[in-house]
């Protein structure tokens, strides 16, 4: 036996043909090191080694490999001089999780493609080669510079910035954000006002590609509003706006998207709208795949809803343009309110007169009688002409101070600007009436406004308008019984499609109607049959057209797997006709629908029902626990599409339709001051690129930990904002 080798050094091992007895560095897996071993540590003997390993990882840059007198090897920080193991069999992992908590070395961050290395500023009085004050990058990592700064990426960055945020073109030139960007990384060459303009053009021009590829391969219908704008210099822009159900990454989710923001010479007409309408249309390719438009903020509307009509031909629309013009149930209720008030004029003025008096000639008075009938705290408001939501408040806020103002007016008998009793009755009676609206208009704002969401809410307003009409009150029935003829008016033209959204809620699916069809027609029980029945054979004809078209564009593999004409079974599973394109994306719920659709086709003699009449059967779906209210239309549909493949295809389009979202007033869809100052093209540019970045998924997932969302009130740009 040779001479026993020391404890440290007896780990021996074998690996592949090594020469037996071959040493390997001792095992020690501790990290920091700690214990009663030496600490001490000795420059690595400089005895060359053939076989030794070189240091072939980049964290070696921030570690020296030393060997203790102990004969361990340990890796020292060069920044904090800690020492870590640094055996053979420990790797490197504990020594890059050092440096991301080690807070004196240089920060790293990774890229997606690129890493940027920040490097730490010095403020350095008196430096050897004479500069002062300004702060300079450090040499500390001069073998990592220029490695993986990509000056076009960082760019490209920039302007995406710019767009997606609104800020201006400008803000390259001022001087705080140059000094930054170079403090943060000095081989950045700034670009100037228009190469950020031109560069933005650019990721319009790409983004708008993106969106069209996506609208052209989407397999369902699509929905438009349209809406006027106007610039502070009084120039006129139209913006299109499309909205779909996207089933990309087989997600059910409702999206909303500016197609186009141009601009129009005043004066303007029907014919010259419409066209303009339906060459942006062709242009996406989505002309052929229209189901309905919105046109509220839209001017002429109805004549430029038929003359849209007469040119796309009402064959291609469903059940030939019959649901093709909707109005957003939004807008029916401000213009129900809206061309009514003009009844209640004489009583409005009296109650305004009223609390302008009390609050500028007896506020005091009023402050006390408050205090001595122990009145909580609540603005006295005088409304807008323009706003009958402000209407509806000052009406609310008289009546909550009712007490007082009769007090008052008892100390202030000579007046005559005060309410007497039956101007009271009917000023809280009109308050009622308002209140409903109000609160219902409250509920429309919504992530993903889909057509259903509010039938049940238009029901009850029709239902308690009737019964209103029938008010002692003059000036209540008046009001009411105007309401009520209005309402009616602008319904009929939007309740069909909001009855087969309805109907497609699997959690009322008939009910609704039935239930509040007697009530609105309560004296009128043939009326309301009559309805109920013209609604019913309508839906039927639609789901029949649907099931028509499946049956010619099955063989789709976007909409099923199964193909009818296929002789060597799944080897044909992507064909489309005889097109021999292969697809990319085929879900297993798409493979679902093809299952089902063969087993109609081999299963002809059996008594079978369409998917509609087992959808209508089944019991309505009731939620477990939680608010109705936060039901997931889109995936339950999502979910139960295999089962009822024509019902949920009809879901997709009839869900889509914009009549829940709220129509912007015209203050709201007039541009800012910056915008005011471009040209029409690079207003579109701008208008639809900062819409479309909107979802940008790894911008979305760096903002949803860096930003609450909440607004700051410094954005430069705002896009035209509608409910996604």
């Amino acid at each position: 036996m040779g001479e026993r080798l020391p404890i440290a050094f007896q780990c021996m091992t074998k690996v592949g043909d090594r020469v037996r007895g071959k040493m390997l560095e001792p095992v020690a897996m501790e990290v920091p090191i700690a214990g009663p071993v030496s600490n001490v540590v000795v420059p690595a003997p400089a005895v060359h080694n053939p076989r030794a390993r070189k240091l072939r990882s980049a964290v070696w840059q921030d570690f020296t490999k030393e060997r203790r007198a102990d004969g361990n090897c340990v890796a020292v920080c060069n920044h904090c001089k800690k020492q870590l193991t640094a055996t053979s069999r420990s790797g490197t992992t504990h020594l890059r999780n050092h440096l991301a908590i080690c807070m004196t070395t240089s920060t790293r961050r990774a890229g997606k493609r690129r890493k940027l290395v920040v490097r730490r500023i010095h403020h350095n009085k008196s430096s050897a080669d004479g500069r002062s004050g300004e702060g300079h990058a450090s040499g500390e990592d001069n073998d990592n510079e220029g490695a993986h700064f990509d000056q076009e990426l960082s760019r490209r960055d920039l302007v995406h910035m710019i767009v997606q945020h609104g800020y201006r073109f400008s803000m390259v030139d001022d001087v705080g954000f140059q000094k930054f960007v170079k403090n943060l990384q000095p081989q950045f060459r700034m670009v100037s006002y228009d190469m950020v303009r031109a560069d933005s053009m650019e990721i319009y021009e790409g983004e708008k590609l993106k969106l069209q590829d996506s609208l052209l391969k989407i397999p369902c219908r699509v929905s438009i509003s349209v809406d006027m704008w106007q610039s502070n210099t009084q120039m006129e822009y139209m913006c299109l706006t499309c909205h779909y159900i996207d089933h990309a990454n087989d997600e059910w989710k409702i999206r909303k998207k500016i197609l186009n923001f141009v601009h129009m010479e005043a004066p303007f007409a029907v014919d010259q709208i419409a066209n303009l309408i339906v060459e942006k249309l062709h242009s996406w390719g989505i002309d052929r795949k229209l189901a309905a438009v919105v046109l509220d903020n839209c001017s002429g509307g109805d004549l430029v809803a038929r003359e849209l009509l007469r040119v796309l031909q009402p064959r291609r629309l469903l059940l030939n343009g019959d649901l093709f013009q909707v109005r957003s149930c939004a807008h029916i209720l401000n213009l129900t309110v809206q061309e009514s008030w003009e009844h209640a004029s004489d009583i409005t003025d009296r109650v305004r007169k009223m609390i302008n008096y009390v609050k500028f000639e007896r506020f005091q008075k009023f402050q006390d009688i408050s205090k001595l009938l122990h009145m909580d705290q609540k603005l006295l408001v005088v409304d807008s002409p323009d706003s009958w939501s402000s209407l509806y408040i000052m009406f609310e806020s008289a009546c909550y101070y009712h007490d007082v103002l009769v007090r008052l007016a008892e100390q202030e008998g000579h007046y005559d600007v005060f309410l007497a009793a039956s101007d009271w009755a009917d000023v809280k009676a009109l308050t009622e009436i308002l209140d409903v609206v109000y609160h219902a208009m409250e509920k429309f704002p919504v992530e993903n406004p889909t057509a259903n969401l509010y039938f049940n809410e238009m029901c009850e307003i029709h239902v308690l308008l009737r019964t209103w009409r029938n008010s002692p009150s003059p000036v209540v029935a008046k009001v009411a019984g105007q309401m009520l003829s209005k309402f009616e008016g602008y319904w009929d033209l939007t309740r069909p499609v909001m009855a087969f959204a309805s109907i497609l809620d699997p959690r009322y699916k008939m009910k609704s109607l039935e239930y509040f069809f007697r009530l609105i027609y309560a004296d009128e029980q043939f009326t309301a049959k009559t309805m109920l029945d013209v609604i019913q054979n309508t839906f039927n004809n639609l789901y029949n057209d649907y099931k028509h078209q499946s049956s010619d564009s099955w063989k789709n593999p976007s909409v099923l797997c199964y193909s009818r004409n296929s002789s060597s079974g799944m080897g044909s599973m992507y064909s489309n006709g005889d097109d021999s394109k292969t697809f990319s994306r085929i879900t297993l719920s798409d493979a679902r629908r093809g299952l089902d659709q063969y087993i109609q086709e081999t299963s002809s003699g059996q008594s079978l029902k369409s998917d509609l009449d087992m959808y209508l059967e089944e019991a309505v779906y009731r939620q477990k626990e939680g608010n109705q209210d936060n039901f997931d239309i889109l995936g339950w549909w999502k979910t139960f599409a295999a089962k009822y493949p024509v019902l949920s295809q009809m879901a997709r389009d009839i869900l889509a339709i914009p009549v829940s979202i709220i129509p912007l007033d015209s203050e709201a869809r007039t541009l800012n001051e910056y915008l005011s100052t471009m040209d029409p093209s690079t207003v579109q540019g701008l208008v639809c690129a900062q819409d479309w970045l909107q979802e940008d998924p790894e911008v979305a997932g760096l903002s949803g930990q860096t930003n609450d969302g909440a607004p700051h009130g410094d954005e430069l740009i705002v896009v035209p904002s509608q409910n996604r």
